[in-house]
């Protein structure tokens, strides 16, 4: 089923999410990738579009939390200035990852939206605990080759996400509350 690897929405940058719309479908708390979603690939720190727009966030109520596949040393560094919540060597797509986030925000699953620029990672993670997911087109094209292969069955899939049918998403639907039951059972530490 390809469905479970489609987003929620699908937007050029994070600058372009609708935050009232988010507000609006009961959203609280974001869950963010850091490479080429909020800064490009290689850069160290977060630059003034991605701290402004975390500042924004905040402002807005939402709780935030960067969930990322990068070491220790690379988050910390990274939140230094932005201080916000955040889990390293988060083994994306994993959904205990994803749970132990919305744990940590103390919000169920169902009002937390995913941002993130990879499909098989951010969105397919995000889907299994049936999080809002929210792909934005990657900032860089400088990426490590294991990321540059993804690309390619990347855009088969949104090639179908693009000519999605109704009926499709409502089986999406039905999968992901069914995987969150079952990421749920999976997580011990998870408290209702």
């Amino acid at each position: 089923m390809i469905e479970k690897y489609y987003p929620d929405f699908y937007y050029d940058s994070i600058r372009h999410i609708d935050l009232d719309m988010l507000k609006n479908k009961g959203i609280k708390g974001l869950l963010l990738d850091i490479d080429n979603t909020l800064v490009p690939m290689h850069s160290k720190d977060a630059d003034e579009n991605a701290s402004g727009w975390i500042s924004e966030l905040k402002s807005r109520g939402f709780k935030v939390c960067i969930l990322s596949n990068a070491t220790e040393k690379r988050v910390v560094r990274f939140n230094k200035d932005i201080a916000v919540t955040a889990i390293h060597r988060a083994y994306k797509p994993s959904g205990k990852a994803f749970l132990k986030a919305a744990e940590t925000l103390g919000l169920e699953p169902e009002n937390i939206a995913v941002v993130g620029d990879q499909i098989f990672t951010d969105i397919h993670g995000g889907n299994k605990a049936n999080m809002l997911t929210i792909l934005v087109k990657p900032i860089d094209k400088k990426e490590i080759l294991f990321v540059r292969l993804k690309r390619w069955p990347e855009k088969l899939i949104l090639s179908g996400f693009m000519k999605k049918l109704e009926h499709q998403l409502k089986r999406r639907e039905l999968w992901k509350r069914n995987r969150l039951a079952m990421e749920k059972a999976r997580y011990t530490g998870y408290k209702k």
